[in-house]
C-alpha cells in the first residue's frame, strides 16, 4: 500500500507552513514600519521573527555574547533565532535548510521542477568541488573579519550603529523596492537552480556553508547496509544535494538536508535509515519534527525570559524606523 506521508510531502508542508509565516511576519512588519512614519495610530509592536533575516549581526552579537555575556538588545529574536540554527543544524542535520528556510524552500521547488524537466543535474566534481567552495571562503571571510578583524569596540560599535538599528528594515526594502539589478541577479540564480540543483544553496549561501559544518558534526547521519544493498543508485539519483549516497557507508555530507528522499526512493526495505552516533536507528520524520521543535523551544524561552522582544522604549523604537 502505497503511503500518503512521504518525506517530500511531510517537509513540503513543513517548508510551506513557515514560508506563509514568514510572508505573514513581512506583512505585519510593513503595518509596524507604518506605524512607525505616523501612518497609523495605535502602537504596533514589531514582530520579533523578522530578525530572523539578520545572520551578520546575530553573528556579531554572539560574538558579544561570548565575550561578555550580555544578550544582543537591539535585535534580541535575532541572536535567539540564530543560535536556535546553530543547534538544530548540529542535532539534525541542515534542518534549517531542509524544512525551515523559505529561501530553500524556492530552491527545493526549483530543483524539483528542474529534474522533471530533465534539466537539473550535478556538475562534474573538477566543476562541482571548486563552485562548492565559494561559499565556505565567503562563510570564512565573516568569521575572520567578525572573529580577528573587528576588535570589541568596532562590535559594539556596529551592533549600536543606526545601520544595525534598522537593518531589518533595510531587508525588507530589498524584497518590496528591488532594484534592476536585484531582479537580475534574482532572475539569474532561479534560471541557474532549475539547471543546477540548489543553485544557491549548494554554491553561495554562507549561512548555509556554517549550518553544513555544524551538521557534519552532528551525531545524526544516513547509514546505509553495505550487506542489502544493491546497487541501484536510485538514493543518489533523487538526492536533491546530488550526494553519491550509493558510494556511502555513512553519508555524513555537509550537504545533506536531513531530507529522507533517499530513504523514501530505496527500494530494499533496511538499507538506508537515519542513524544516532552509528548505532541508534533514528524514525525518518525525527529529523523534521526535532528541527522545527528546536525552534518552537527556543522562541518559547525566548518569550519568556525577555530575549525575543526588544527592550528599548516604545518610542525610541518609533523615532528609530520613523526615521528612514
Amino acid at each position: 500500500m502505497k503511503r500518503y506521508i512521504t518525506p517530500f510531502r511531510f517537509r513540503f508542508s513543513i517548508q510551506l507552513i513557515f514560508t506563509l509565516f514568514c510572508v505573514y511576519v513581512g506583512v505585519r512588519f510593513a503595518v509596524f514600519l507604518a506605524w512607525a512614519a505616523g501612518q497609523s495610530v495605535g502602537i504596533v509592536a514589531k514582530p520579533g521573527a523578522v530578525e530572523g533575516f539578520l545572520p551578520i549581526s546575530a553573528l556579531l552579537g554572539f560574538r558579544n555574547l561570548v565575550q561578555t555575556g550580555e544578550w544582543d538588545v537591539i535585535h534580541p529574536a535575532g541572536l535567539t533565532i540564530f543560535i536556535a540554527v546553530m543547534v538544530m543544524c548540529f542535532l539534525f542535520r541542515k534542518g534549517f535548510c531542509g524544512y525551515v528556510c523559505p529561501v530553500g524552500f524556492v530552491s527545493n521547488l526549483l530543483e524539483r521542477a528542474g529534474r522533471r524537466l530533465n534539466l537539473a543535474v550535478i556538475p562534474n566534481k573538477w566543476i562541482d568541488y571548486p563552485l562548492m567552495s565559494i561559499k565556505y571562503v565567503v562563510f570564512g571571510f565573516f568569521l575572520y573579519t567578525v572573529l580577528f578583524g573587528m576588535d570589541f569596540r568596532s562590535v559594539r560599535s556596529f551592533l549600536t550603529s543606526p545601520y544595525n538599528m534598522v537593518a531589518d528594515a533595510k531587508m525588507l526594502a530589498f524584497f518590496t523596492d528591488p532594484t534592476a539589478l536585484s531582479l537580475v541577479i534574482l532572475f539569474s540564480l532561479a534560471l541557474l537552480s532549475l539547471v543546477v540543483r540548489n543553485f544557491w544553496c549548494r554554491y553561495l549561501c554562507p549561512y548555509g556553508a556554517l549550518l553544513g559544518i555544524l551538521a557534519w558534526f552532528g551525531p545524526v547521519a544516513i547509514k546505509r547496509n553495505t550487506i542489502t544493498c544493491i546497487d541501484c543508485g536510485q538514493c543518489t539519483q533523487v538526492c536533491p544535494s546530488g550526494i553519491r549516497v550509493q558510494d556511502k557507508r555513512i553519508v555524513r555530507s555537509p550537504e545533506c538536508l536531513g531530507c529522507a528522499e533517499c530513504i523514501d526512493h530505496c527500494p530494499v526495505n533496511d538499507c538506508l535509515s537515519f542513524s544516532a552516533y552509528r548505532r541508534f536507528a533514528v524514525p525518518w520524520m525525527a529529523v523534521g519534527i526535532g528541527a522545527v521543535a528546536v525552534l518552537l523551544g527556543f522562541y518559547a524561552w525566548g518569550v519568556m525570559t525577555g530575549h525575543w522582544d526588544s527592550q528599548m522604549p516604545t518610542l525610541m523604537i518609533r523615532k528609530m524606523y520613523g526615521s528612514l
